[in-house]
């Protein structure tokens, strides 16, 4: 494990740019790009736009380690190249951002109110491709629905379970047992998140975390983040539990909120990393918007609440 980008992900401010759009989120994107499903034809070519759109937000001056610390990539988007190079090896030579790639293969159906990530049969060869490519860690997202304890149970076994062969190979995971924003118990499936997930902090696996025994980055904490000031009294605690020291760290996502509304929710405070941020795409050809915003014309990062 490359001890710069270790501790950069350790004790750096900044955002998490997710440029992890797969097959079925990517017409969205270049929707929003500006590119229309009837530009282009199959997979290939919708892939190669896809790629196209991320070499020009990456290749942005403004996209640099100052302001953003690490990028989550589809694993396509890893097997390819940015300015000749491989994209890890890019976003760390170059940008000084850490590469992170996306492992889950999407989400099984509901049942006990969550949602549990497929099967990943291909995840050992997919972790030493990724560490022989210079990625650095990795994201994995399942989702809880409503509060049942059962399904709450079943989604945080699985994300350290599936956490711990990650560091085996070398990697470090980003832990994401989100919350669904849409829960009418959101705050109670939280707090019964929050207790199984310190339950599995007392395990094994932390104690045996790589580069000076650090475990997991600590998955996005939803959608309150920091801006909110029950968000605020969470990212707190969690930080006396142990953020930053342990390699630990609390992730808010702007999931589902209005950009604006997101970079609100995830500033940086606290001395903890900013939000994920997946709507990096915007329509807004002027390039206004905050977080990282891309269109055709224009590509700018805004910067709005610089690390």
């Amino acid at each position: 494990m490359n001890a710069q980008q270790y501790e950069k992900v350790k004790s750096s401010k900044g955002f998490i740019a997710a440029l992890d759009q797969s097959g079925g989120s990517t017409p969205k994107a270049l929707s929003l790009y500006g590119i229309k499903p009837e530009e282009y034809s199959g997979d290939q070519q919708m892939f190669d736009l896809m790629h196209a759109m991320r070499t020009r937000i990456v290749n942005s001056p403004a996209f640099n380690g100052d302001r953003v610390l690490a990028a989550i990539l589809f694993e396509q988007t890893m097997d390819r190249e940015i300015s000749g190079r491989g994209t890890a090896d890019y976003l760390w030579s170059v940008k000084r951002v850490v590469p992170f790639v996306k492992v889950d293969k999407g989400l099984a159906d509901e049942a006990d109110g969550v949602q549990l990530m497929k099967p990943m049969p291909d995840l050992e060869a997919l972790l030493a491709r990724a560490k022989a490519k210079g990625v650095f860690g990795t994201k994995m997202r399942s989702v809880i629905k409503r509060a049942d304890a059962k399904g709450i149970e079943s989604v945080v076994a699985q994300q350290f379970t599936i956490a711990k062969q990650i560091l085996a190979a070398g990697l470090m995971p980003i832990v994401e047992p989100e919350v669904s924003i849409d829960a009418t118990d959101k705050e109670s499936a939280e707090r019964g998140r929050d207790a199984r997930r310190g339950d599995h902090r007392s395990s094994p696996l932390y104690p045996r975390g790589i580069a000076g025994g650090g475990g997991p980055v600590a998955g996005r904490m939803s959608a309150s983040g920091p801006g909110s000031r029950r968000g605020g009294r969470h990212h707190r605690r969690a930080q006396r539990r142990g953020v930053g020291p342990r390699g630990r760290r609390a992730v808010p996502g702007g999931g589902g909120h209005h950009p604006g509304d997101a970079d609100r929710r995830g500033r940086p405070r606290h001395a903890l990393v900013g939000a994920v941020h997946r709507g990096g795409v915007a329509t807004d050809r002027s390039g206004g918007g905050s977080g990282t915003a891309a269109c055709r014309d224009q590509i700018t990062i805004r910067g709005e609440h610089p690390p």
